[in-house]
């Protein structure tokens, strides 16, 4: 496979991933072609990116769609977060048999960070100003 871009490069290291597990679902090929459709959660995401754990085998570089139901701030009607990403590094031990798999955003980028309110351990979500990349 390629090497990593350095432009990749040079974003991944300036996007601070937050921890943070979310409802995902992720659709594409595994390794063997076959399409396939999963139910998993967020273990980090950043503006660029998401590391999620999957049962399924994949190579690195395979394209995913990916669907986020978030809750919505209010008087907001959005509630949800879609795009599409690219493999980009794979490890064993995400679970009892699943892979962590860690993808760049290739479509729309991630627009809202997440904090945890102290004490009451919601979520709560805040939108990010759009900004030229």
């Amino acid at each position: 496979m390629s090497a990593e871009t350095p432009i990749a490069k040079q974003r991944r290291r300036k996007e601070k991933r937050i921890s943070v597990r979310l409802p995902m679902q992720i659709r594409g090929k595994d390794i063997e072609g076959a399409a396939f459709e999963e139910s998993t959660q967020s273990e980090n995401l950043c503006r660029g990116g998401a590391a999620f754990v999957l049962q399924r085998t994949l190579d690195r570089g395979a394209n995913l769609e990916i669907r986020i139901p978030l809750p919505a701030p209010a008087g907001a009607s959005e509630a949800e977060f879609s795009t599409v990403g690219r493999v980009v590094h794979i490890t064993e031990g995400g679970g009892e048999t699943g892979k962590m798999v860690g993808v760049e955003f290739t479509g729309p980028r991630f627009r809202r960070i997440f904090q945890t309110e102290s004490g009451s351990g919601k979520i709560q979500t805040l939108d990010l100003p759009e900004r030229g990349d």
